[in-house]
């Protein structure tokens, strides 16, 4: 069985409203674009509606649309975007779904209630974007230091860091080893 995506972008547009910004595919792959303050509620339906049936988000993640060429900027509305990849398993499907967060305040719902597989991926987001995911069952750093300053993939951060290196204890393997 196939996914009627045309059929569920209608529906989406019905039941949601101006909160569905866009549709489109790219590279075969369906595309929505959502409002952040309806994230919740249209992954949700994406999940649990009986024509959608989107039983797994297999990622989540982020991009950063500050100095992004300008053929690209337009589909940013905000500097970031949101981005989680649905599997609907049942119906052979793949969906991406978009939602585009400002810098101040630069927070969405989390969706680790709708999905478990969320946890980690909006953890990595808000440790290297600075995005914050409220509702989150335990938001904090997952891959920098607890005490780490800033968020080293966002577009306006040092290429070269901010002297953090330097910072950094050094690990000597040999001396580690008892050479």
């Amino acid at each position: 069985m196939s996914l009627d995506f045309s059929k569920l972008f209608t529906t989406l547009q019905t039941r949601f409203g101006d909160a569905i910004l866009s549709t489109s595919e790219f590279r075969s792959q369906q595309v929505l674009r959502v409002k952040r303050e309806s994230i919740l509620a249209v992954m949700t339906f994406l999940r649990d509606d009986a024509s959608a049936k989107f039983e797994m988000l297999t990622d989540v993640t982020c991009v950063d649309g500050l100095r992004l060429p300008t053929d690209m900027q337009k589909e940013f509305t905000e500097r970031f975007a949101v981005v989680y990849q649905l599997t609907s398993i049942s119906q052979n499907a793949r969906l991406r779904v978009k939602a585009y967060v400002s810098e101040d305040p630069c927070e969405i719902d989390s969706v680790s209630g709708v999905w478990d597989s969320a946890n980690w991926g909006e953890r990595e987001a808000y440790d290297l974007f600075g995005v914050v995911f409220k509702g989150h069952p335990d938001l904090k750093r997952i891959l920098m230091p607890d005490n780490y300053e800033g968020h080293p993939l966002r577009k306006d951060y040092p290429l070269k860091g901010r002297g953090e290196r330097d910072n950094f204890p050094k690990f000597n393997y040999a001396q580690a080893q008892g050479f």
